[in-house]
């Protein structure tokens, strides 16, 4: 932030560096310190005048909170929010599917009860009413596939929610994911080189395993 900027100026400064070499770089340190600070507040009109005035991007980090709830109103609503629009297709087909079930399973276990219901009460006026595929079943085959439907009712249900729960739990993970660095700098690196400010030479290990903070892109 400001403190950072003034830090960084002075010691330049100290090192015999020019007001010219050091001024962007502390602008962008400044940039920097206002995007984080903008994570708990809204951007202000100083930051959005200062965004606007330098051609830079300001990149707010995702908010798992929004994309469940999106999710939970509205499959695949929090895929969008993630831009991964390429999961909706996959999400309603899996919906879909399980629906579609559903709707089947509860149409003939309606059509095996209701036969059923006719072979074990004898009306032979309403055998006629009885779907044609199920007439020449007896009153116990009929209540084996009554049974058969019903379980298969309870099991698409399941089967529903459990994909419209794995739609948030993607979606939440995801929106958690895209906070933090999964570039190339999240591994470990080790590189020589030279050290001007001590004079020496040697291997420098680094290990940067941090979330992402908002941040400013100083590329136009």
């Amino acid at each position: 932030g400001h403190a950072g900027a003034s830090g960084y100026i002075a010691s330049m400064a100290l090192l015999g560096f020019a007001p010219e070499q050091v001024r962007p770089t502390a602008l962008a340190l400044n940039l920097q310190g206002m995007a984080q600070h903008s994570e708990k507040q809204p951007d202000t009109p100083v930051l959005k005048k200062i965004a606007a005035d330098t051609g830079t991007k300001i990149v707010k980090p995702q908010s798992p909170k929004i994309a469940l709830r999106r999710s939970a109103m509205v499959p695949g609503w929090g895929q969008v929010y993630n831009k991964q629009t390429w999961k909706v297709p996959i999400i309603y087909g899996a919906l879909g599917v399980t629906a579609g079930v559903f709707i089947y399973n509860v149409k003939w276990y309606n059509r095996t009860r209701f036969a059923f219901n006719i072979k074990a009460a004898k009306d032979t006026q309403n055998f006629i009413n009885i779907n044609p595929r199920l007439q020449g079943l007896s009153a116990d085959d009929l209540s084996f596939y009554r049974k058969q439907f019903r379980r298969d009712v309870d099991y698409s249900v399941l089967f529903f929610i459990a994909f419209w729960g794995l739609n948030i739990a993607d979606a939440v993970v995801f929106a958690h994911l895209k906070n933090f660095d999964v570039s190339d700098n999240l591994s470990m690196n080790i590189k020589a080189g030279h050290n001007s400010f001590a004079n020496t030479t040697g291997l420098t290990l680094a290990l940067d395993i941090h979330k992402k903070k908002s941040r400013v892109n100083l590329s136009r």
